[in-house]
């Protein structure tokens, strides 16, 4: 059973696992009002594309029921949606909820928001358990070892995770060798966060540098890179944490597939292509200090993008609730989202 859980609600509040105290501290911070939901994903209270979506919907489940007139709720829905520019999960999540509460009486608003927000967390716990099978599919009967980047697991979303998710089945079935965990620098999501949640699953794993990437993929037998996606374009480009496309690079080098996990929420049909997707850059002491601790000079200056872009040719297959795309991925794409 997980043992890992991002969020939850208990009738007047959302309450989000302060991931920024891992793994040195387990604190819940209880989210009151929108602005408060906005912020807690704006500082990475919480994280991960799903994760911060099903945040956003409780977030404006609160500003309805705040104040239920429609112009505070689309204030509040603007707000939520600038938080994190890159996932689109969570502008998805708003525009839902925004559908769902535009055309009714103000006095019904807050208890529609609240039942919609419910159902976007219960359809991503579910997207995630068939994402985990649809993944695991993919693998044969041998024992595999699997390398993964950042965080993509229970943290990350309502469920058992997108990625990590479908490394759990492995488990579950008997046939995880070995998981190896890339670190994720800047803010070290892999090092802090998937560690923190393998060692509570029991999984046999490992973790590295992002700069090991090579190393281990020239020297272990891996099965497949595994990551997950915050936004991933109609000609199957997809953004997720900065570090990824080198590992697609090292992963076509070396001959190992390499796979992208995430629900069709993650899909934007409307952006052609990965050069049209937006990525966050955030505080340069993100890099400059670790931990509180001063790593490089106070003034020098810092490129500090969150994701990066990994091109379709990259990508082996996207694994999605709805089953696998293959290339031409454009096309599968556009089928897993009923869009053909």
């Amino acid at each position: 059973m997980m043992a890992v859980k991002a969020l939850d609600w208990d009738d007047d509040a959302l309450l989000l696992l302060d991931q920024r105290q891992l793994p040195v501290r387990t604190a819940w911070i209880r989210c009151l009002t929108a602005d408060d939901v906005a912020a807690a994903i704006s500082q990475l209270v919480v994280r991960g594309a799903p994760a911060i979506g099903v945040a956003a919907a409780y977030g404006l489940a609160l500003a309805a029921r705040g104040n239920p007139e429609l112009a505070g709720i689309e204030r509040a829905a603007a707000d939520l949606v600038a938080a994190r520019p890159t996932a689109v999960n969570l502008a998805w999540a708003v525009r839902r909820l925004l559908t769902r509460v535009r055309d009714l009486p103000a006095e019904e608003r807050a208890e529609a928001a609240l039942a919609e927000a419910r159902a976007v967390q219960a359809e991503d716990e579910d997207a995630c358990l068939r994402m985990a099978r649809n993944g695991a599919g993919l693998f044969g009967e041998d024992r595999v070892e699997i390398l993964t980047h950042c965080n993509t697991g229970a943290l990350a979303t309502a469920g058992i995770g997108t990625a990590l998710g479908v490394v759990r089945e492995v488990f579950s079935r008997g046939r995880l060798a070995r998981l190896w965990m890339c670190e994720a620098r800047p803010v070290q999501q892999g090092a802090r966060l998937t560690a923190w949640e393998a060692e509570r699953e029991g999984l046999p794993a490992t973790l590295i540098c992002d700069t090991a990437a090579g190393v281990v993929l020239s020297q272990r037998p891996i099965a497949a890179v595994i990551v997950g996606a915050d936004r991933i374009a109609a000609d199957g480009s997809t953004a997720n944490k900065v570090g990824t496309y080198q590992l697609a690079v090292l992963a076509a080098r070396h001959g190992v597939p390499f796979y992208v996990v995430a629900p069709t929420s993650t899909v934007d049909l409307d952006l052609p292509d990965g050069s049209s997707i937006p990525i966050e850059e955030r505080d340069a002491d993100e890099v400059r200090r670790v931990r509180g601790l001063q790593v490089a000079p106070p003034t020098i200056e810092v490129f500090n993008p969150a994701f990066d872009v990994t091109p379709p040719d990259l990508v082996t297959a996207i694994i999605t609730e709805g089953g696998v795309a293959r290339a031409p991925l454009a096309d599968g794409l556009r089928a897993l989202c009923g869009k053909v």
